[in-house]
């Protein structure tokens, strides 16, 4: 059903072949092997080393005429391999080629039999271990344009891009101590349109370098918007001086995807989305705002469709805004905590208020808020007493929530205060005519408004703050009530999503001294979300279950986390949500409530046009200040046919 190129997927490989130092012919045989694996697993660029068809340690042999002339005759063995397999498949490797009375370092871009053209490398290092200029001349020592080689007028120079023509892929190639210099060649790439970097390397093993090296191929693909294919030559090189470790990289984005080290003949391989680059590039407009210098020329190819559907190489994973390993998750909760405290603070300084009103249910978002705003007093050193908060029974109000709302803000010293609002709530059904006994919309939100008008009322007569409670979550779908809980002076959780909200008060619990709030939080983390709006079911327990009624918060985040920060279409969203949810959610469910997700996204965006100020955490925001701005009028009809059109094929 879906066709991953069209996507915007590229697979890409990087490998390493055993070589044997001044045999070309042997070499090749090797990589010729491996781009035969790398065909049968639909690899579309695969990356080799550095001079890999001579070797990278010939050194004084590559002055020898006979070397040259084999490595030519071996890399025409090396075109004919290619022809013959039929492979949609652009392969990039290097060797020495003689051009204006010089030897160059090049890295020969090939598909289908054909020479695509040679890239030069642009800095050679003459320093330390590294004599290279007693061999080749930079690139920018090049006369000529093109070069014939293997009967083939090929395009010559540093200042080549290999577009497809059937897709928005666009290659650059540079070559090792390129990467490492102040402003590598790959950037002036990037910057004229390259999405995808080769490089073609011979980087030694020393103590420290490996991690040097991640971290330069990490930050140029981040620093490029680009995707980043990294091959080192392998230990089979000579080790007469120093030891060469094969180190393959693929990155995406500041993302390391695949990586091996210390292993041949191997070959790595990822599903690099270069849809998701170009749009990256698109929506960061600072990207081409210097204007690029140079002169490029673009050589066109066609990749064939041939990329197995059923077979994607790439981790999805099902929660996008909370990272996989606990210690990169208390990372991230102490630095989103931090910016949500901070900015409370500083609200509560610039406005003169040492008071602050906050509506505690019992739930997570009231916790978390009241967390915040329990630090932010004790970063101002204001008493805790100056913290009001309010239990509001109302008709879906259960013990539990109610106990623990009491328990913890007794726990963490604040003032608490509870006023019920069954009885207002029945004198205002009586006053616009509405029967009780209808558990309607007007039933909730008249509920959530007189919460909402409790906590304005008290702060004006507190002078005091209201800190809002709802999330990022509840706001892209419109789970609140409009100048209900909809409503604050600084809503302190507005940029964290559901998924991390969960994650933050268990960080807290895990990390406070005070063992009776752990128990507290961890037992409020166990209650099921609900805006308790809703009578209890008969065991007194809670009966309106938010996921229930919407669908889980899980699915949701990831399809906001898509559709905002990266732009992707409904078709798209789905499929990644599909292998990210695989065995946990049917393809059926996920289109069910990804057609829930975009139809309350666009229907309620009314409610995000007025929100009230508050922290930015992460790369997504719905403020209307901030990083969305969208008509409360658009359609979602063109989404919403996407996903009809999907689930017309999965009955078909």
């Amino acid at each position: 059903m879906f066709d991953i190129r069209e996507m915007g997927y590229i697979r890409v490989g990087t490998a390493v072949p055993k070589v044997e130092i001044a045999n070309p012919q042997a070499n090749v045989s090797r990589i010729v092997h491996l781009v035969e694996q790398a065909a049968s697993a639909g690899v579309n660029v695969l990356v080799f080393p550095e001079l890999c068809i001579t070797g990278y340690t010939c050194a004084d042999l590559f002055h020898q005429r006979l070397l040259l002339d084999q490595s030519l005759a071996a890399l025409q063995r090396l075109l004919d391999s290619l022809r013959e397999m039929q492979s949609d498949m652009v392969v990039v490797a290097g060797l020495p080629v003689e051009a204006d009375n010089q030897l160059f370092n090049c890295a020969v871009v090939m598909h289908r039999g054909k020479i695509l053209g040679l890239v030069p490398k642009v800095f050679i290092p003459n320093y330390n271990e590294f004599y290279e200029k007693r061999w080749y001349s930079p690139a920018g020592g090049r006369v000529s344009d093109s070069v014939t080689i293997c009967s083939q007028e090929v395009p010559f120079g540093e200042n080549l891009l290999f577009k497809d023509s059937s897709s928005e892929l666009c290659l650059g190639v540079e070559i090792c101590e390129d990467l490492w210099m102040p402003i590598p060649p790959s950037s002036q790439h990037a910057l004229h349109g390259a999405n995808l970097v080769a490089n073609l390397s011979a980087s030694n093993e020393l103590v420290g370098k490996t991690e040097y090296r991640e971290a330069l191929v990490r930050q140029q693909s981040a620093r490029c918007l680009a995707a980043y294919a990294y091959a080192s030559a392998g230990p089979s090189e000579s080790t007469t001086d120093v030891v060469f470790g094969g180190h393959l990289l693929i990155a995406e984005n500041g993302t390391i995807f695949e990586e091996s080290r210390f292993q041949e003949p191997v070959l790595i391989f990822a599903d690099v989305d270069i849809q998701k680059l170009m749009n990256e590039r698109r929506k960061a407009n600072s990207f081409m705002n210097n204007a690029v210098s140079g002169t490029y020329r673009i050589i066109s190819f066609d990749l064939q469709k041939n990329f197995p559907p059923q077979d994607f190489k790439r981790q999805i994973n099902p929660y996008p805004f909370v990272p996989g390993k606990k210690e990169d998750r208390d990372v991230r909760c102490r630095e989103i905590f931090t910016i949500q405290l901070t900015g409370l603070a500083q609200r509560l300084v610039k406005t003169g208020m040492q008071r602050a009103v906050i509506g505690i249910s019992g739930g997570l978002d009231s916790t978390l808020a009241l967390l915040v705003c329990r630090e932010a007093f004790a970063k101002l050193e204001y008493p805790f007493e100056q913290i009001i908060g309010i239990t509001m029974p109302g008709f879906g109000t259960t013990s539990r929530t109610k106990g623990n709302a009491a328990a913890l803000m007794d726990e963490l010293g604040i003032q608490s205060r509870e006023i019920p609002i069954t009885e207002a709530c029945k004198q205002h059904f009586k006053d616009i005519g509405h029967d009780p006994k209808i558990h309607d919309i007007t039933y909730e939100n008249v509920q959530a408004r007189e919460r909402t008008q409790i906590l304005m009322d008290l702060a004006n007569k507190e002078a005091g703050l209201v800190v809002g409670t709802g999330d990022l979550s509840e706001l892209a779908l419109g789970w609140c009530t409009y100048n209900g809980d909809h409503m604050s002076h600084y809503a302190v959780n507005s940029g964290v999503p559901k998924t991390l909200v969960k994650y933050l008060v268990s960080w807290y619990a895990d990390t406070t001294e005070n063992s009776e709030v752990t128990r507290i939080l961890k037992d409020i983390l166990d209650t099921p979300i609900s805006p308790e709006l809703l009578p209890p079911n008969l065991t007194g327990g809670i009966e309106q279950k938010t996921e229930d009624v919407i669908g889980s918060y899980d699915l949701h985040d990831f399809f906001l986390y898509y559709m905002m920060r990266w732009g992707f279409p409904p078709a798209k969203v789905y499929f990644l949500a599909c292998k990210a949810f695989n065995g946990r959610f049917t393809k059926q469910e996920v289109l069910k409530w990804l057609k829930v997700f975009y139809r309350r996204f666009f229907s309620q965006q009314f409610k995000r046009s007025c929100l009230p100020d508050g922290p930015k955490v992460g790369m997504i925001c719905l403020s209307p200040r901030g990083d969305w701005r969208m008509p409360s009028d658009a359609s979602a009809e063109i989404w919403l046919k996407e996903l009809n059109r999907l689930e017309k094929e999965i009955k078909s």
